[in-house]
């Protein structure tokens, strides 16, 4: 019994992260599978993936009915990932779980200070908006239609499908939604704002995490006892963080985003180097 109340409260702080930042709870989840409640990196990882699934389809439920999604670099970017997120689960099969973790906490200290420091030098970035913006003559390599319409140009599928294959790759080798690309990517890409941002990218990280999901099912690597309360939690702190995400400032929502990446990565540094 207080093995699953640890693995419930896990699962609350996943979920609850995951709905505010679109990204941050799978950054969380593998290092409180590991660390909190006593999983291998090589079991933790797959586990990780099935609940980001289960929680950021819930989440994404709630945004599409808000109409915050752009489905057609949405489908781009998820095609790459859903390719991308089988191959790097048999990739991660069998390397080393300190590697795995360090790489982990190197790759999300990397992304975390890069989305910090871009928020604080360009704020205005960041800005709350509800509907996407229309395209401009110069900046990002795709734009959209007044009508919010995707221009499919040959460079905008190719960026959005070549992001999309690294995140599923890095979804499917560390366990994680990759949000914590993807809400970067969509906003440099697109100039996508940040609660569009994350509204799309719990679209992907579903589609991409169900993919891996399915592949770590059929290898017979899930741990159902860990996944399904972990996961039902998670669905239930998503649907609170998705509310309150709406009522939080642009740039405050993506510097906390920022900065629980950076002492997530910071605190997996600390426990592993000395082993």
């Amino acid at each position: 019994m207080p093995e699953t109340l640890i693995i419930i409260a896990c699962g609350t702080l996943v979920g609850l992260a995951l709905g505010l930042t679109g990204g941050g709870g799978s950054n969380l989840a593998v290092p409180l599978l590991v660390y909190a409640v006593g999983m291998t990196p090589s079991t933790a990882i797959p586990v990780s993936l099935a609940a980001v699934a289960i929680v950021a389809a819930v989440g994404a439920t709630h945004a599409i009915r808000q109409a915050l999604i752009a489905w057609p670099p949405t489908l781009v970017f998820a095609a790459g990932g859903m390719l991308g997120a089988p191959a790097g689960l048999r990739l991660a099969h069998g390397i080393d779980g300190q590697a795995l973790l360090m790489g982990f906490a190197c790759l999300a200290l990397m992304v975390g200070s890069s989305m910090w420091w871009r928020t604080r030098r360009h704020p205005q970035d960041a800005a709350v908006v509800r509907a996407l913006p229309q395209g401009d003559s110069d900046g990002p390599v795709c734009r959209l239609n007044p009508d919010g319409h995707l221009r499919f140009t040959a460079p905008c599928s190719l960026v959005l499908a070549l992001t999309g294959l690294v995140t599923g790759l890095l979804a499917g080798f560390f366990g994680v939604g990759g949000g914590f690309i993807i809400v970067p990517a969509l906003m440099s890409i697109i100039r996508m704002g940040i609660h569009g941002a994350v509204a799309t990218s719990l679209v992907v990280i579903t589609l991409t995490a169900f993919t891996g999901s399915a592949y770590a099912i059929w290898q017979g690597q899930i741990v159902w006892p860990v996944l399904l309360p972990f996961a039902a939690s998670g669905a239930l702190a998503m649907l609170a963080g998705r509310r309150l995400a709406t009522r939080i400032a642009g740039p405050l929502l993506q510097q906390g985003f920022a900065g629980a990446i950076i002492l997530v990565a910071l605190s997996m540094m600390i426990r592993i180097l000395p082993a």
